[in-house]
């Protein structure tokens, strides 16, 4: 795959610096904000597959000239080097029922790498297709293993395990978003759980995208915490606040 990314965003532009998007020969993955300079900017990447070459460079104004009016100027590098999307920021997904799928299927055309993670095979048959799926009895260990970074979002048919495993995670003061579906209520009983472990519970999201709307549909709940959720990985890291929700 051929990597584009903006370099420079001069003026009004629709993607900032740093934006990028990956080319194949048959599927794009990312966005450096569409309209004819991502259609430009696609033509050339593939037209370097096609030749074998290396990279390029690409230096377009947002005029009358190519039909796009944000007025700026874009500066894009393409390459064969660099991060792939698979250098996104992995999230996992602990439970495979409706509140869990609906949110693997949320979090599915965003930049970040999801794996909804249960017991239940019969659960994760379930998720829809493309999403990539774990099935395995010790989901403890999926945490311990998780890179540096990674966001955790529990969401499972019972609530000891929830607390497990948001212990586990909270142990780990690596992960860039630990959350856990549930109330007020249950937020309490957890801090306690935590505290009498030795833990912070602070960090904890908990109830995970509250705050928007009290609908509790899963698709509902799930794009709110895409948008928490995605919205906490784009905060540079020593910017980051976990606020205690309640």
């Amino acid at each position: 795959m051929i990597r584009v990314r903006v370099m420079q965003a001069l003026g009004s532009t629709p993607r900032d610096a740093g934006a990028e998007m990956f080319v194949g020969p048959d599927r794009v993955e990312g966005t450096i904000g569409g309209g004819q300079l991502e259609y430009m900017a696609i033509d050339r990447a593939r037209l370097m597959l096609a030749l074998g070459e290396a990279e390029a460079r690409m230096d377009i104004p947002l005029g009358p000239e190519i039909g796009q009016c944000c007025g700026g100027r874009v500066v894009l590098q393409l390459d064969r080097e660099g991060p792939t999307p698979q250098d996104h920021p992995d999230v996992l997904v602990f439970g495979a029922g409706h509140v869990g799928r609906a949110l693997a299927l949320a979090l599915q055309p965003l930049p970040v790498n999801t794996t909804l993670i249960d017991s239940r095979p019969e659960e994760l048959a379930r998720a829809a297709p493309g999403i990539a799926t774990t099935l395995t009895p010790l989901p403890e260990a999926e945490i311990r293993a998780a890179r540096p970074g990674s966001a955790v979002v529990i969401l499972t048919h019972d609530h000891a395990l929830d607390f497990l495993l948001a212990a586990e995670a909270l142990n780990r003061n690596d992960l860039s978003y630990v959350g856990m579906i549930g109330s007020a209520t249950k937020r309490a009983q957890f801090s306690r759980f935590a505290r009498e472990r030795g833990i912070n519970p602070a960090p904890l999201v908990c109830p995970i995208g509250a705050g928007f709307s009290p609908d509790k549909r899963p698709a509902v709940i799930a794009a709110f915490t895409a948008a928490e959720l995605v919205a906490r990985l784009s905060v540079p890291s020593s910017l980051k606040k976990y606020p205690c929700k309640s």
